[in-house]
């Protein structure tokens, strides 16, 4: 969540329609949605695909939310 004064910036999930990834389009994780844009950039970056299966509560969204903040 925001702080006093803190605008929240949306991630590409915002303009998704289903309820979960909905919850998750003001994390600070730079989430794509399942598709091509994702895989063109995980094959460009050479770099693997990491899926979420819909757990709500996400860890690696915490751990850099809480790192963003330290730094």
């Amino acid at each position: 969540m925001a702080g006093d004064g803190e605008l929240r910036k949306a991630n590409r999930l915002i303009h998704e329609k289903s309820p979960y990834l909905l919850q998750h389009a003001y994390n600070p994780v730079d989430w794509y949605p399942w598709g091509e844009e994702a895989f063109r950039k995980a094959a460009r970056e050479d770099k693997p695909v990491f899926l979420s299966i819909g757990y709500s509560t996400c860890h690696w969204c915490r751990v850099y939310k809480r790192r963003k903040n330290n730094a």
